[in-house]
């Protein structure tokens, strides 16, 4: 069978449509619980959302496929997606779809002119990948749900002049207690956590003892985070909470120990050290180790064999 073209909903009162929800109250956002969705799921289909969704999914037995993983949902999960991304649906046809929990969307259109416009960037939960969805504590599930809550009674309320500087506070405090729950579960996932830093390094250790460093220079990030099988966000997310250095840190924090291993236990000179690092010139080098280190690398050389 062959593959079928994703839905594309361009806008909230679509969605309303493709769920069978009633009209929504505000054209811009709404919240709606998934149980009240009359859409019966029979096959496999994908759609693409030109909004932002923040999910908390109850007993979702479907499987889910966003960009290359797949993830099986189960109690307390919070999903998001930002404008543009595509998300497939797999059900299991013997099964009826038990689908439950509250679904906030909101139109871009909504955020204009308003600094949230530009500073949702920054909330990279927006980019995981979905085996990275958040698992909430029965507190923390319940705190959210508070919030949206309160949001779909404001967009229920008469509109005035104040509804859409309230709803947009309300969705700011929505995504900064769900980057404090991300913070948390960095921080509390210890093991698997470890794990993916042990790859890093292991992963980093054998870069730089290749021949890719000098033909194909210093890895970046979304390789680093490709190799790893996770986002560059989620990467960069995991390694501040736990280290409180970026992947980018952490490569130049490579770089360095292996400079300092060249210089410290070979007779190369410092411009064949920089062509075997990657580095097209010396200069360039020597200024790289001496921000990193507070020395040239002559300087660092002589100490060490002084």
């Amino acid at each position: 069978m062959p593959n079928q073209q994703p839905i594309r909903i361009k806008t909230i009162s679509e969605y309303h449509q493709f769920m069978q929800l009633p009209k929504p109250d505000h054209p811009l956002v709404s919240v709606a619980r998934f149980e009240d969705s009359k859409r019966e799921y029979t096959e496999p289909a994908s759609r693409i959302m030109d909004f932002y969704s923040i999910a908390v999914k109850r007993n979702f037995n479907v499987k889910i496929k966003y960009g290359q993983q797949e993830y099986d949902f189960d109690e307390g999960v919070l999903f998001c997606m930002s404008p543009g991304q595509v998300l497939k649906i797999e059900y299991d046809q013997t099964h009826k779809v038990e689908n439950k929990g509250w679904n906030l969307v909101f139109h871009p259109d909504l955020l204009w002119n308003t600094p949230l416009a530009k500073t949702i960037k920054k909330y990279g939960f927006f980019d995981y990948s979905v085996n990275e969805a958040l698992f909430l504590s029965p507190k923390e599930e319940e705190t959210l749900i508070g919030i949206m809550q309160q949001i779909d009674q404001e967009c229920r309320s008469n509109v005035d002049s104040f509804s859409q500087e309230v709803i947009i506070a309300q969705i700011e405090l929505l995504l900064t207690y769900t980057d404090r729950f991300y913070h948390r579960q960095f921080l509390t996932r210890k093991a698997s956590n470890h794990q993916i830093l042990d790859q890093l390094e292991q992963l980093l250790s054998d870069y730089f003892n290749s021949d890719d460093l000098s033909s194909k220079g210093l890895p970046t990030v979304a390789y680093i985070a490709e190799k790893l099988n996770i986002s560059p966000n989620y990467l960069s997310g995991l390694l501040k909470a736990l280290t409180g250095q970026s992947t980018q840190q952490h490569i130049h924090e490579k770089l360095v120990e292996k400079a300092k291993e060249k210089l410290s236990t070979t007779a190369l000179s410092v411009s064949e050290i920089a062509y075997a690092m990657g580095f097209e010139h010396p200069q360039s080098f020597s200024k790289f180790f001496k921000q990193k280190t507070d020395l040239s690398p002559q300087d660092f050389r002589r100490t060490f064999h002084s």
